[in-house]
C-alpha cells in the first residue's frame, strides 16, 4: 500500500469561503483523492488553516517548515503540497527573493528526510476581490502583485528539485467570495487532476 500526505493550508484542509465551515471529506480536493483512490493507497490529509511555508506563524503546527518536521518520520511514497498563499500576507512582509530561497531550502529539507515523490501545487493567483473581503485584514494589493509572481517562482524551485508541478491556475479558479479559497465544484477539479496523475 503507497502512503501519500496532502500537507497545505486551508485550501487543503478544505475551508469553505461562504461560510468558514470545513467542507466534508467528499467536499474537499484531498478527500475526493482519498476516495478515489480506495484501498490501495492510505491518504493522510494534513492541511491547517492560515499555515504559512516558510514564514514564522503563531505556532510550530502553523509554521509549514516546522510542521511537515514529524510527518517526514513516516515513509510516504508521495507528497502532495499545497502551501505558500499565506507567506503573501502584508504583515509578513515578505519579499519574494526571500521566499524563493526559503521555499527551496523548505523542499530540499523534505528531501534530505524522505525519499517521496514530490507533487507541488502552485497556488492560484488571488482575485482582487479578496480587497472586499474579509481577508482584507490579512491580504493587500502587494499580497495580490506576489501571488502572480508565485508560478515562475514554483516552476523554477520544481525544475531544480525534480518536482511534480502542477499550477493551479491552469486547473481551478478560486471563488468570488473571497478571492483566496476554492469552491467545492474547483475542489473536485483539483481532485480529478491529481487522482489522473496517479493512474
Amino acid at each position: 500500500m503507497q502512503k501519500i500526505l496532502c500537507f497545505g493550508d486551508s485550501n487543503t484542509f478544505g475551508f469553505n469561503p461562504l461560510n468558514g465551515s470545513r467542507y466534508k471529506q467528499n467536499e474537499r480536493w484531498s478527500g475526493i483523492l482519498k476516495q478515489r483512490l480506495q484501498s490501495e493507497y492510505l491518504v493522510i490529509e494534513q492541511g491547517c488553516n492560515n499555515r504559512t511555508a516558510i514564514s514564522d506563524n503563531s505556532s510550530i503546527e502553523l509554521t509549514g517548515y516546522k510542521a511537515i518536521e514529524k510527518y517526514l518520520k513516516d515513509d510516504f511514497d508521495t507528497i502532495i503540497l499545497q502551501i505558500g498563499i499565506n507567506d503573501m500576507q502584508f504583515l509578513y512582509n515578505c519579499e519574494l527573493n526571500m521566499f524563493s530561497e526559503k521555499f527551496n531550502d523548505f523542499i530540499n529539507l523534505i528531501k534530505s528526510k524522505s525519499n517521496a515523490k514530490i507533487v507541488l501545487l502552485c497556488p492560484s493567483v488571488i482575485d482582487e476581490c479578496i480587497l472586499k473581503s474579509s481577508f482584507a485584514l490579512m491580504f493587500d494589493k502587494s499580497s495580490i502583485e506576489k501571488s502572480k509572481k508565485l508560478p515562475e517562482i514554483y516552476g523554477a524551485i520544481a525544475k531544480k528539485a525534480e518536482c511534480e508541478l502542477i499550477d493551479l491556475n491552469f486547473v481551478a479558479n478560486v471563488s468570488k467570495i473571497d478571492g483566496l479559497h476554492y469552491d467545492i465544484e474547483n475542489h473536485k477539479i483539483i481532485a480529478k487532476k491529481l487522482f489522473e496523475s496517479f493512474n
